[in-house]
């Protein structure tokens, strides 16, 4: 059954289907600090650095934590999407970085030489990749010696209670981002290219006021994008059903993780 890990090059021609799920979190997760400023602390980035973004969608990252990071960095923006790479490119290219390039590319075939990166960033990507393994390797291949690979992904409980509303379309009620490249396997993958991986957990959780935001998202991709009539209203109905038994809102977990790995010299 296609779902939010395949179809990407209509998924992901351009930032339109990616912003319902984008704005579900922005807007509705609880937390003391956001998703991007929290990742962007735990980077250990240096001034001068030389940053591979794999994956990079839209910018929203770079944009969202330009103020925070050194004016020097120097941004390498890359994905499969040329629509994606342009958007990104765009967005960034104003902000106070010490440059900006973009790349149309396969993961698993890098268009740049051996130890051309301090850093490689491929965030919530892993699980849209047909073979993880290559494409880790590429980013072993291209990062310095000393330089470190940065993985984000959620884990197969991730807003489960939301995920569950799913099964109107027949599918599995948990996290097909998780289920597909979860915890484990970005654990087992990494540990074994580099020798190291340390794993941190975003400590979040989410409470949803607004069920349209909910629809939006689970219709932003298959199996709901292409949905009948008939199992949009059994939607509506199972979120209106969620929302009523929450008196008006509806609150589940968040699983999320930063894996970190360093290319020993």
């Amino acid at each position: 059954m296609s779902c939010i890990t395949s179809d990407n090059h209509r998924q992901y021609a351009d930032s339109k289907k990616l912003a319902a799920r984008a704005r579900l979190n922005s807007e509705h997760t609880i937390a003391e600090i956001g998703w991007f400023p929290w990742v962007a602390q735990q980077l250990p980035l240096k001034s001068g650095d030389q940053i591979l973004d794999i994956g990079c969608g839209p910018g929203w990252f770079w944009a969202g934590t330009a103020a925070s990071l050194s004016g020097n960095l120097n941004l390498t923006l890359c994905d499969l999407s040329p629509g994606m790479v342009q958007e990104a490119v765009e967005r960034c290219s104003p902000l106070p970085f010490g440059s900006i390039a973009g790349r149309q590319a396969d993961a698993a075939a890098l268009p740049f030489a051996d130890g051309s990166f301090d850093a490689i960033v491929a965030m919530h990507m892993f699980y849209h990749l047909p073979d993880p393994v290559k494409c880790a390797a590429e980013m072993y291949r291209v990062l310095k010696p000393g330089g470190f690979l940065a993985v984000t992904t959620n884990g197969v409980g991730n807003m489960r209670k939301i995920y569950e509303l799913t099964t109107v379309f027949g599918s599995p009620p948990h996290d097909p981002a998780g289920a597909a490249f979860g915890y484990d396997a970005a654990k087992r993958l990494m540990q074994t290219q580099f020798g190291n991986v340390a794993m941190t957990q975003y400590p979040a959780r989410m409470r949803v006021t607004d069920p349209e935001d909910i629809f939006l998202t689970l219709t932003s991709y298959p199996p709901g994008e292409g949905a009948s009539k008939e199992q949009r209203l059994a939607l509506r109905t199972a979120i209106a059903d969620a929302f009523q038994a929450g008196n008006g809102v509806l609150e589940t977990e968040k699983e999320t993780a930063l894996f970190i790995s360093l290319k020993v010299a």
